[in-house]
């Protein structure tokens, strides 16, 4: 058998309830902590966490629920998330549920398991009604990065898509572009709406034509990008495009170039995410950033509100994001 908070007690000449105390982040006098780290190093002791959660009755764990670990967009994400967990005294558990694909609510029962403290649910995808509703009227603490269905009554963090897109398409319009075209993205990911509606609206604001001949769907893969760029080159006006991810921006731009074309001379394009090869790729590619680490920690610092049965404004809190220019735009006066 290990040592026991009373061992640690005996050595530090100091009673078995200040350990306890200090265990559980209560301050005492530095003397006391520094004879208490003395003792916890020399007796190599750990604590029974098992023991803290019947005492506490927490299981000091929050799940963090991925629609795919794999996909890097959201290791800024999961970075926020440990900033804050870190300083609650919160370890984090990540499940993917890329095995039960469409069943994200199922993870619900981890907090009705008793097997975590809150859940924070990840994904960009558009979540159903159903499920949306099942999480606002649970019981216990959510939180969720990404769809929210523009359902009230739910904490939600995400970033302003629309309000990225607009301000791209405000910056071509002041460098002197007036015919835009648009690659849109897949109708399966939430932010494909509002980054449209934002290209859209700025068009109608800054009294620019739309042409729906002017505006091709993509997957937001390379792939996607290089082949809707097609429909656009075959357009004689259009001096600039703007993708609706960086993937497909780059093979866009790959395609534009193998055309004869130059970027940006012949043409201008604009993408959106900042992935790390956007500033690599030639010419450097100008788009949006996503502040994915802010959305992270406000995702995280409002379930910790929630767990401390604090008020949380429940709606959705959208992040702004920055608009990067580098070197494929050009002006046209």
């Amino acid at each position: 058998m290990g040592p026991t908070i009373h061992d640690v007690a005996r050595l530090a000449n100091t009673s078995k309830s200040t350990v306890s105390r200090y265990l559980n982040g209560q301050q005492v006098k530095k003397a006391t902590q520094e004879a208490l780290e003395k003792a916890i190093k020399e007796l190599n002791f750990h604590r029974n966490a098992n023991a803290r959660r019947l005492v506490m009755d927490k299981t000091y764990t929050i799940g963090i629920v991925i629609d795919d670990i794999s996909n890097t967009f959201y290791s800024g994400i999961i970075k926020g998330i440990e900033e804050v967990a870190g300083k609650n005294g919160y370890n984090c558990i990540f499940l993917s549920w890329t095995s039960n694909y469409d069943n994200e609510i199922s993870f619900l029962n981890l907090m009705y398991e008793g097997q975590v403290d809150g859940v924070i649910m990840v994904s960009f995808r558009k979540r159903s009604r159903e499920d949306l509703q099942r999480i606002k009227e649970a019981e216990y603490p959510i939180a969720l990065i990404g769809d929210h269905g523009e359902m009230d009554g739910i904490f939600s963090v995400d970033v302003d898509n629309a309000a990225g897109i607009a301000e791209v398409v405000s910056y071509l319009h002041r460098i002197g572009h007036r015919e835009i075209a648009y690659i849109s993205g897949p109708d399966t990911v939430s932010a494909s709406k509002y980054r449209f509606k934002g290209y859209r609206q700025t068009l109608d604001s800054l009294q620019l034509e739309y042409n729906p001949d002017w505006v091709v769907e993509s997957d937001w893969s390379n792939q996607g990008g290089y082949a809707a760029i097609e429909r656009i080159l075959e357009q004689p006006d259009i001096t600039a495009v703007v993708a609706s991810s960086d993937e497909t921006a780059i093979g866009a731009m790959r395609r534009i170039q193998e055309s004869g074309r130059n970027v940006p001379k012949d043409m201008s394009i604009v993408g959106f995410d900042d992935v790390t090869v956007a500033s690599w790729v030639y010419p450097s590619l100008t788009t949006v950033r996503q502040p994915f680490r802010d959305i992270g920690m406000m995702a995280a610092e409002g379930l910790f509100r929630k767990i401390a049965g604090e008020e949380v404004e429940l709606r959705s809190h959208l992040l702004k994001p920055r608009l990067i220019i580098r070197d494929s735009c050009g002006k046209l006066f």
